[in-house]
């Protein structure tokens, strides 16, 4: 998704942003765009976060949170004085697609994870340095979390639930995902889904085809099924964040015009707000799939993956007034509120621990394909927005 730059501010700047150095930042962005990382191999890149880390001197922990192949990294920030935790998550893993090597042309670098999201882990990286250099923490700490197993349908999100169950958490977090264009408040959670039509019999000529069910005329009926559900979760609408869905993608049977297929394969997605959860659409569409299968004869093998659950931002924590009052001193205006068009780690922060999470970073775009770029201005202004909210968030109150 492309979203719009934001305005510069023409006052002078608060010290904590004066000391966000766009050149370091750049060449961070560059050094963790050039290690490939497709989900589940995101080992390397890591490996160079950690090291740009503690080449800073920041305190390195390197949790294997479940997967030994890519140990996450975590590092953190004290002031030494009791305040807030406020935490920096990104995943460092892209999708499965060609390399593309980093390039900077004008005012935008390119390259595999420019816009998801590995220049906007630069950019809160460069944050937490603005912080230290400028003796910007009075109270509190900052952390500084980044894993692997983020893109479906390769990753399921599960290193990132153990560093939350392990404890790696503030008291609120920042995402710098490339979404700039609101303050998102609410957004539905979701799982993808494929449904496997099988009969007994191989597949056989269509005029030798044995009394068994026609798996195409079962996979026919449950596109059918499936779009009657959408249309009942369609009334479920949230004004900000949308309707619950069922959505079918792809349909497959068959390798020729006359066979008689043994398998259908159906593949999709469903989305729900909050209010609903995981196991709740889970059953319901398992159920669906049941209740075909008994009817028709044909068996129907299920398999959901989640994507993420269901996600609320409540506007009274005072994470979020703290976070549009340092958006306003430094673009002029205070974000319009507005729903998360996708699912993020922010989802899982919010279902899994209750932990308040906004998501704002760069403007990108290109995400998911070889295209990918960011802003490089805009790298710029996203650390030193996170640089203001560290110093006028942590100082205050404690982490309970």
């Amino acid at each position: 998704m492309r979203t719009e730059a934001r305005r510069t501010p023409t006052h002078p700047l608060p010290a904590v942003c004066e000391a966000v150095n766009p050149a370091r930042l750049l060449d961070t962005a560059v050094r963790l765009i050039a290690r490939p990382s497709p989900t589940g191999a995101a080992g390397a890149v890591a490996d160079e976060l950690a090291a740009i880390l503690t080449a800073d001197g920041f305190a390195v922990e390197r949790p294997v949170a479940g997967h030994p192949a890519a140990p996450a990294v975590v590092a953190r920030l004290s002031s030494g004085r009791p305040g807030r935790t406020l935490q920096f998550n990104a995943h460092l893993d892209t999708v499965h697609l060609p390399f593309a090597p980093p390039q900077v042309v004008g005012d935008r670098l390119t390259g595999s994870g420019a816009a998801d999201m590995k220049g906007g882990l630069a950019a809160a990286v460069e944050a937490m340095r603005a912080v230290r250099d400028a003796g910007g923490l009075a109270a509190g700490d900052l952390l500084l979390t980044a894993h692997d197993l983020h893109e479906s349908p390769w990753g399921d999100g599960s290193q990132l639930d153990a560093l939350i169950a392990a404890g790696h958490v503030g008291r609120a977090v920042l995402l710098p995902e490339y979404f700039n264009a609101a303050l998102p408040v609410v957004g539905r959670g979701g799982f993808t889904w494929a449904a496997t039509v099988r009969r007994p019999g191989p597949p056989v000529h269509e005029v030798y085809r044995p009394d068994e069910p026609s798996v195409i005329a079962v996979g026919a009926e449950l596109v059918t099924r499936l779009g009657r559900l959408d249309a009942e979760l369609a009334r479920s609408n949230d004004p900000l964040a949308g309707a619950a869905s069922a959505f079918v993608g792809t349909v497959q049977s068959g390798s020729i015009y006359n066979e008689f297929p043994q398998t259908c394969r159906l593949e999709g997605t469903r989305r729900w707000l909050p209010g609903t959860r995981f196991a709740d659409a889970d059953r319901e569409f398992r159920g669906l799939c049941a209740t075909l299968a008994a009817e028709t004869g044909a068996a129907i093998e299920v398999e959901t993956r989640l994507m993420r659950d269901a996600f609320r931002l409540d506007t009274a924590d005072p994470f979020v007034g703290v976070f549009q009052s340092a958006y306003a001193g430094l673009v002029g205006e205070r974000l319009p509120i507005g729903g998360k068009p996708f699912v993020d780690d922010g989802n899982s922060f919010w279902s899994s621990a209750g932990i308040p999470a906004i998501t704002h970073g760069p403007t990108a775009g290109g995400a998911h394909t070889t295209a990918e770029w960011v802003n490089t201005d805009d790298l710029v202004r996203v650390a030193r927005l996170y640089a203001l909210v560290a110093t006028m968030y942590c100082p205050f109150g404690g982490d309970s």
